[in-house]
């Protein structure tokens, strides 16, 4: 192990590393997160990143939280990419930590063309993704041989906070397993979609609340029944929406937590 951590490299003075926290355990943080944690003199942080992974800083490591949830006061994006030259600019290293992988609806990209504009040297240090992490922890293969060889990644709302302006029928018909991130808000009219291009109501779905963590919850139901069974359960965001006959296997797959069903 020492040799390996020997060979990552240093985290300079005057840059800054955009970091992946994964999905939630702090066991699937990389090798380059931990030791980037460990030597960052800043760290400016999202709402889902848990106190388990924040402590494993160096005790003179300045926490700054940075964290967006909808329906709450929130920083603005563009603050927080400023802050992050405002600070690199001072000399800091500085560790960026976003929840799940930078890059998969992280708004990684954004940051690090700031950072580029400004000739702050930036890293990226990628991560588990919700969308890979938390089907695997609820038991749900996100590809199988005999169900599917194909998967799409797709985002419950746009900018504006509204339902994406996607190719709803392209998606529907060509992808036979969907899994949206951040969509309770709007499971209604998503589930709708789907059915109305041609998706069986009846084709399994799930609901991955808080994975890979202890209190994770999996609700397994259908496509025509998913907003109804999401009000009675009382499930909360952060959550993903899994469509597929992948979610069929978290019968036999589910290793980590129970599914509940209506």
């Amino acid at each position: 192990m020492d040799k390996i951590m020997s060979k990552i490299p240093p985290f300079e003075p005057g840059s800054v590393w955009l970091v992946g926290a994964g999905p939630g355990d702090p066991g699937l943080l990389t090798l380059y997160a931990i030791e980037g944690l460990r030597q960052a003199d800043v760290l400016v942080y999202d709402a889902l990143v848990s106190k388990e992974i924040l402590s494993l800083t160096g005790e003179d490591c300045i926490l700054e939280y940075a964290g967006k949830r909808g329906g709450k006061p929130s920083a603005k994006q563009n603050d927080i990419t400023e802050r992050l030259v405002a600070l690199a600019k001072e000399g800091k290293r500085v560790l960026r930590l976003k929840g799940g992988d930078p890059y998969i609806f992280g708004r990684g990209g954004e940051e690090a063309l700031t950072l580029e504009a400004n000739n702050i040297p930036f890293r990226v240090i990628p991560a588990v993704s919700s969308g890979v992490g938390g089907l695997a922890y609820a038991g749900i293969p996100l590809t199988h041989r005999n169900t599917n060889s194909a998967a799409t990644f797709l985002t419950g709302h746009d900018v504006n906070g509204e339902v994406p302006s996607v190719n709803w029928e392209h998606i529907a018909k060509g992808s036979p397993v969907i899994v949206v991130y951040m969509g309770m808000k709007h499971i209604r009219i998503i589930t709708e979609k789907l059915i109305g291009f041609g998706r069986d109501k009846d084709e399994p779905v799930a609901i991955i609340a808080n994975a890979t963590l202890a209190n994770q919850q999996v609700l397994k139901t259908t496509l025509q029944n998913a907003g109804d069974d999401v009000e009675t359960s009382g499930i909360q965001p952060p959550a993903l929406i899994v469509v597929g006959h992948v979610v069929d296997l978290s019968d036999r797959l589910g290793w980590f937590a129970k599914v509940t069903q209506p």
